[in-house]
């Protein structure tokens, strides 16, 4: 057999230039998070003229290629790895995560089979077993990596409609959905898109909304009372974090309705799943261990590199029944489900060993760490923002969220505009209890006390500038 680890010198010389010169570049870029302007200088208009928009008729060498992506690239890039980027929630990528994602890169798995690539699946078998005891979840569940948190919600809505048709006496593998007996999809009127999204990729059509409370929340009764008006297989959707408020359905109360009525439980928990993991908050997500899937990201809390999604599904066989492929140039191991039997791919990067890098390096501890930061990170920057004058903060901070508007829609917008113009600190604007807010999401490893007062500063001095305008 083959040295698996040669000498240095035996080594391939055709990559010696490229990734000594992606290497450094990468790590100019690095050295500048936190401390360059958040926004892009330009467009992708602009960026694509300095790309060139023909396709030359001779190659290029690979040194000038990787410049010419560099200087058309970097300028038109979003600082998501500040620790005071707050516009969407995107958690920047933590050291050991990126070096283990470049190993990931270099290794070129194509992490679908258990037998031909055993050490990318042992990597992310762990993680996910890491995941489901690090949340209380129920042991055994299986764990998928995705591109994100709709394909996440794709394999537990994927799991769920295919497990409460064959309960109604449907094989939607064999048969299809035509004729089917019809899925009611219910979820919280203030769910995420992605969940529709997901549930229109499977056939599921528009959703039954349930309305939600003035923090975003499902209203149990009225899951109950649609749930009691109607008959036949049934999903449910709640969520753990709500994308304006932070908050959490009422999990115990919302699952044992809907379980009652032979639902399927999906929980979308994209950001929130993560208050499982710290005895201090936990208590947000009671109860939602008793759900039958649910989904996160990786590449949010954990800070992982993008793209990874995290689906959970607690039975493994109506997850493998809803996804699995055989052909036999498909090797199997036997040993377990292959992870291409997790997700819709067959064919995928290796995903998890970012994750796995990110468990192993802060333990259970630093996990919890790590998510009760953040969490008393949203919560500095709301009581300082709420200090400044005309700053209504309009949720009740619970988690990582936190939606602030002042007099008017047209001076909120402004706000976010000074901000994104300064360049500090980027918050973007939504819409939520029918006015415009400025959004803050907390979701960045590095975001601590010392960037949650420097992200206030950023605000007030927005304010200052906006009043002196007015007063010209």
């Amino acid at each position: 057999m083959a040295e698996r680890r040669p000498a240095a010198a035996a080594g391939r010389p055709e990559y010696d230039e490229p990734l000594a010169y992606a290497a450094a570049e990468a790590r100019r870029w690095l050295d500048g998070l936190g401390e360059r302007s958040i926004p892009p200088e330009i467009d992708a208009d602009e960026a694509g003229e300095r790309l060139g928009r023909t396709l030359p008729e001779h190659g290029e060498p690979p040194g000038d290629v990787l410049r010419r992506l560099v200087d058309g690239v970097e300028p038109a890039l979003l600082d998501v790895g500040s620790p005071r980027f707050f516009g969407w929630v995107m958690g920047g990528a933590q050291p050991v995560a990126l070096a283990a994602d470049w190993l990931v890169s270099a290794w070129d798995q194509n992490a679908g089979l258990r037998f031909a690539t055993p050490g990318v699946a042992a990597a992310e078998e762990l993680a996910g077993d890491w995941i489901v005891d690090l949340l209380g979840l129920p042991p055994g569940s299986a764990v998928g990596f995705t591109t994100g948190a709709t394909t996440a919600h794709f394999v537990g809505l994927a799991a769920g409609r295919d497990e409460v048709l064959r309960r109604a006496g449907w094989d939607a593998a064999a048969d299809g959905l035509f004729g089917a007996p019809r899925v009611r999809f219910l979820v919280g009127a203030e769910r995420h898109g992605t969940v529709d999204l997901a549930g229109r990729y499977l056939g599921l059509g528009a959703p039954v909304e349930i309305p939600a409370d003035t923090e975003g929340r499902i209203v149990v009764d009225a899951l109950r009372e649609t749930l009691a008006a109607g008959s036949g297989p049934a999903i449910v959707v709640l969520q753990a974090g709500n994308i304006h408020s932070g908050s959490f359905d009422d999990f115990a109360a919302s699952i044992a309705a809907a379980h009652a009525a032979g639902a399927w439980v999906h929980i979308d928990g994209a950001f929130g799943l993560w208050a499982g993991v710290s005895p201090r908050l936990r208590h947000l997500v009671a109860g939602y261990d008793l759900a039958d899937s649910w989904s996160t990201d990786a590449h949010k809390t954990l800070s992982v590199p993008y793209d990874c999604g995290i689906a959970i599904v607690r039975d493994g066989r109506a997850m493998q029944r809803a996804l699995s492929m055989h052909a036999s140039y498909l090797q199997s191991s036997g040993a377990a489900a292959d992870p291409h039997e997790k997700v819709p791919e067959l064919s995928r990067r290796a995903r998890g060993v970012p994750t796995w890098a990110v468990l192993r390096m802060l333990g259970r501890d630093g996990v919890a760490a790590l998510v009760e930061r953040l969490a008393d990170s949203a919560r500095r920057i709301a009581e300082g923002v709420a200090r400044l004058p005309g700053v209504e903060v309009l949720n009740d901070v619970v988690f990582t969220q936190v939606c602030l508007a002042l007099g008017d829609d047209a001076t909120t917008e402004a706000l976010s505009t000074r901000l994104w113009d300064e360049g500090e600190v980027l918050a973007m604007t939504s819409r939520w209890r029918d006015r415009t807010v400025v959004r803050f999401s907390v979701s960045n490893w590095a975001t601590d006390a010392a960037q949650a007062d420097r992200t206030v500063a950023a605000v007030a001095r927005a304010l200052a500038a906006l009043d002196a305008a007015d007063r010209t």
